[in-house]
């Protein structure tokens, strides 16, 4: 299987507003639009929106077991693992078990997430 496919369009448009959805545990600070799936493997690739004010310092850092890279297309956000602020245009390839976060932003901040779930450490 490989992953979906969708001819151009722009997912940033205001016409698309309806196909963002809340993320899971951060209801109102964050939203995410799933671009394309590998229904087998899990791989994806997708956008969260972190929304102005944004904090999630009460859920802590994260990890997670496998591999993923992250691209900040808008706005900045604050990586508190990192101690940095993160802007328009960082990039990162995190390795499995790399902790990011907890996050807050002031303006808003909007990154492309490409996540591997099937390439987990062993």
């Amino acid at each position: 299987m490989s992953k979906s496919t969708r001819t151009y369009w722009n997912p940033l448009e205001a016409s698309n507003r309806s196909e963002w959805t809340s993320v899971k545990g951060l209801e109102g600070i964050a939203e995410e639009l799933t671009l394309s799936i590998d229904e087998t493997t899990g791989e994806y690739t997708r956008l969260t929106r972190f929304l102005p004010g944004a904090d999630t310092s009460a859920l802590g850092g994260k990890s997670h077991d496998y591999p993923e890279e992250v691209f900040v297309v808008s706005g900045r956000l604050y990586d508190a693992a990192f101690d940095m602020w993160l802007e328009t245009g960082h990039y990162a390839s995190r390795p499995p078990g790399e902790v990011h976060g907890p996050f807050n932003t002031d303006t808003g901040c909007t990154v492309l997430e490409i996540s591997f779930p099937n390439r987990t450490r062993g």
